[in-house]
């Protein structure tokens, strides 16, 4: 994110100005370090005479014409990234000249180096406000216009943005500023419709291109011609039809962009982008190496996520950030909503839903940095760090509560009519509800009061009575913390649950509307108690779930393997993690409920979820005088599924995936490396690429590989993906030296986004904290710098990344509480470091339970 643009300022230039075009030229033949940008704007104003300024970020500018006249270029603002516009006209033409920068982060356009085959990829990333580090433009979303691109790039290049190319031309060698330049192409791109200019886009490189059509829809799929033999199009190929027809029948709106490209690019700093017709994606999703079919099913939900904001963010733009819920709340529904209807994942995606999104919903929930969904976005610093849980999976949750509440007809009812009332524009929060108030005939007023405009989650317990066996009394309790005090109304169903024939099956269910902190629930009493009561069975609202002694005692008895339907078995493994992470459950029971219940996971998905908790559970949750048989338990029980898993099956490779990194004994890290060596596979399994650096890392943190060993394995595979490998094993061997040399790389900013992000995980290898120990003053004395320094995706990288969030100790957060104190950092940077240390305080409480419990 470049400068940082107020909502007070937005609204002001929103108020002078009406933005019509842009016309972008770019030559991308000169240099490695910079590019050429001459940038035409056309735009009116309905306050002549007075003043405004453009957006630029680190240009080198060389001419400025506004309306004939040429300014003075040294009025250009380099650290704001802004250059003033005084005296408007009714009518005005801007020209901008200038040099502009290649980035390494993954912000604005960033240029990588394939170090297979030396050939050079760029992809542009503008989200929230990073489009001016390409081109002069008013960067804000509620500033639409055309867009119109001319590109220079070498003449084996393919080009690609919003709209097909219009004319490629030829162009022989010819001389240029630094020299020479080769045969090029010249790429011209005809005006879009009236779009945001964050989702504007360019790609351009030697990308290996697949084409196809679907419904009159021209379709690309892009990545870099490395990668190519491993791409998998006809996959991506059937999500993308899949969707389109989804879309078009749930939202009676086609797909409004022309051609659809998908385009996957490397060092991409998210899981993907919805660049209107050209959408990037992290190349991670061209898969190289085998992975589970949890991986394919989160590829396929982000296709369809950004698909989705084809029409919602897209076609229908926020006015200000105020509203990004709007837009990332509504693709994430909506993506899960189409694979459940339309692909064959089916009713097993609300099953990730619940198991993946609304984890990290409640998890985000209970921070100290928690916010209401709709936040309060006064600039673009405070916009970055609400890419999180709330922003994306809560506020999906509470649009499938708002479903439940007004009916999934009457949703879809009103979005189209909400898509045809505001095509093109720009909306409020307010617009989308009146069009839901209109179909479902309800006011959602007090719905959005209390769950849009609050924060914090719930909790939802059973509280009965039996006698004779039978429920004399039955109450649903809701509870809020003193400091989010709000109790909500929610739209539950209770699932009694008994054991017939070996399975846990369902023998009733009611729903109902839970209100207030008691709700008697009458219908239950008289019914006999069962093995097992589920609060939000079917998974209606939002909301932390308790189970009560005989429920937890059924699952941790073996229950938890007996559900003859994936949903309720995950809600359950997800009420147990919750319990553990608020300190209800002991580590070593949710433990031996993971060690009893894996073998039996179907839901690779779930599978793989809960044994990384697991492992986090150990690794942090535990009394630390338990940990190493922790981790043995886990590593013994992990060995023996692996051992008895079916060949080739997604579950083997999960357990060794997650065996891996709790291998500590000698006889499991030699257990690894003969399975790196080729003398013990276990029947069925490929030991590929990024399988071999699975066990290379395992290895090298247990100390039985070092240095030579990683760079032979670089040598072996001398990809991108290998190089990020080999960062993150250096930076893992277990020595006080290792973690010196990876400390100051990290530190000296010059490494490239996900080469600096896998430094980092290296660094952070939980079996080695006491190494870690020097680094808790080093990162309280360099955050500062790093963060006004550095661009805000870097920043945040080190800010999150090197928190010393395993020194779970109090002087850690001690440590944090003074810096905060001392320094009073920007607000963003403050959010960061409140919630690390937060984890650490809940990490301390939870290993005092643990103790309890021994």
């Amino acid at each position: 994110m470049a400068g940082n643009l107020t909502r007070d300022e937005a609204r002001e230039r929103a108020r002078l100005l009406k933005v019509e075009s842009y016309e972008v030229a770019l030559d991308l033949t000169e240099g490695d370090e910079r590019f050429e940008s001459v940038t035409t704007v056309r735009f009116t104003s309905s306050h002549p005479g007075e003043s405004t300024f453009i957006d630029l970020h680190g240009a080198n500018v060389r001419k400025v014409t506004f309306n004939g006249q040429d300014l003075d270029v040294s009025a250009y603002d380099a650290d704001k990234g802004r250059f003033p516009l005084p005296e408007l006209a009714e009518s005005n033409e801007l020209r901008v000249d200038a040099d502009c920068s290649y980035m390494r982060t993954g912000e604005g356009l960033h240029r990588f180096v394939d170090p297979v085959d030396k050939k050079v990829y760029l992809h542009s990333q503008f989200e929230t406000a990073d489009a001016h580090r390409m081109y002069a433009c008013f960067d804000q979303p509620d500033l639409k216009a055309t867009f119109q691109l001319t590109v220079l790039a070498p003449a084996d290049w393919e080009v690609v943005s919003n709209a097909a190319a219009s004319k490629v031309a030829e162009l022989p060698e010819q001389s240029g500023k630094h020299g020479t330049v080769p045969a090029a192409k010249r790429w011209e791109f005809p005006p879009t419709p009236v779009i945001s200019t964050y989702i504007t886009a360019l790609v351009a490189g030697p990308y290996h291109k697949v084409t196809s059509e679907h419904d009159g829809i021209p379709l690309g799929i892009y990545c870099r011609a490395s990668l190519a033999e491993h791409l998998d199009p006809e996959n991506i190929l059937e999500v993308t039809r899949q969707g389109f027809d989804f879309f078009h029948r749930v939202f009676g709106v086609r797909y409004p962009f022309g051609k659809y490209d998908q385009c996957f690019v490397p060092e991409f700093n998210a899981g993907a982008m919805e660049n209107a017709g050209c959408v990037t994606f992290l190349e991670d999703y061209v898969f190289r190496s085998r992975v589970t079919d949890a991986v394919v099913e989160r590829r396929a939900e982000t296709i369809l996520h950004e698909m989705a904001h084809m029409w919602f963010g897209d076609l229908v733009t926020m006015r200000w950030w105020d509203d990004l819920w709007l837009n990332e709340s509504f693709a994430t529904y909506m993506s899960v909503l189409a694979q459940a209807e339309a692909t064959r994942w089916g009713k097993g995606a609300w099953t990730t839903f619940a198991n993946v999104e609304k984890s990290w919903a409640y998890r985000q929930d209970q921070l100290p940095s928690t916010h209401p969904i709709s936040a309060d976005i006064p600039d673009m610093q405070a916009v970055e760090v609400n890419f999180d849980g709330i922003t994306y999976a809560k506020g999906a949750s509470v649009l499938k509560q708002l479903v439940a509440y007004v009916g999934l007809d009457n949703f879809l009812a009103g979005v189209r009519d909400y898509f045809a009332e505001h095509a093109w524009g720009n909306t409020e929060l307010k617009d989308l509800l009146n069009a839901l108030e209109r179909t479902s005939g309800r006011d959602l007023s007090s719905w959005s009061k209390e769950w849009l405009e609050t924060s914090w989650v719930n909790t939802l317990r059973p509280s009965f009575e039996v006698s004779g066996g039978r429920f004399t009394s039955f109450e649903v309790l809701q509870e809020a913390p003193a400091e989010h005090p709000t109790l909500r109304s929610h739209r539950v169903a209770i699932g009694l649950y008994s054991l017939v024939d070996g399975e846990l099956k369902r023998t009733k269910r009611v729903e109902l509307d839970v209100v207030g902190a008691r709700t008697s629930v009458t219908q239950l009493v008289g019914e006999e108690q069962p093995d097992l009561v589920l609060l939000n069975d079917d998974d209606l609202t939002y909301a932390k779930i308790r189970l009560d002694e005989r429920s937890l005692r059924t699952l941790v008895d073996g229950g938890i393997t007996a559900f003859a339907e994936s949903l309720p078995r995950a809600l359950c493994w997800s009420a147990a993690w919750d319990m553990t992470r608020d300190g209800e459950m002991a580590t070593r029971d949710y433990v031996k409920l993971v060690t009893s219940g894996a073998g039996t996971l179907k839901d690779i998905t779930v599978l793989q979820a809960v044994l990384r908790q697991a492992r986090l559970a150990v690794q942090q949750y535990a009394d630390p005088a338990w940990e190493s048989e922790g981790l043995a338990v886990l590593a013994t029980e992990l060995r023996s599924l692996l051992g008895s898993a079916a060949p080739g099956s997604d579950q083997q490779l999960a357990f060794l995936q997650a065996f891996a990194p709790v291998a500590v004994s000698d006889a499991d890290l030699d257990l690894l490396q003969r399975i790196l060596d080729g003398s013990e596979v276990p029947e069925g399994l490929s030991v590929d690429a990024d399988l071999r650096w699975t066990l290379t890392g395992a290895l090298v943190s247990g100390g039985r590989l070092g240095e030579a060993d990683i760079d032979a394995e670089l040598e072996r595979d001398p990809t991108a993906k290998g190089e990020r490998s080999a960062a993150q094993c250096r930076a893992a061997i277990p020595t006080a030296e290792a973690k010196a040399a990876a400390w100051e790389r990290v530190v000296g900013g010059k490494l490239a986004n996900h080469i600096a992000r896998t430094t980092i995980l290296g660094f952070q290898d939980p079996l080695h904290p006491e190494l870690l120990e020097p680094y808790r003053e080093k990162y309280f004395a360099e955050v500062g710098r790093i963060y006004r320094e550095w661009t805000f995706d870097q920043a945040s990288t080190f800010a999150v990344g090197c928190f010393p969030a395993l020194l779970i100790e109090p002087e850690t957060v001690k440590a944090a509480e003074d810096y905060l104190a001392a320094e009073q950092p920007p607000q963003a940077l403050r959010r960061l470091i409140l919630e690390g240390a937060d984890g650490v305080s809940r990490a301390l409480r939870n290993r005092e339970k643990d103790v309890a419990s021994a």
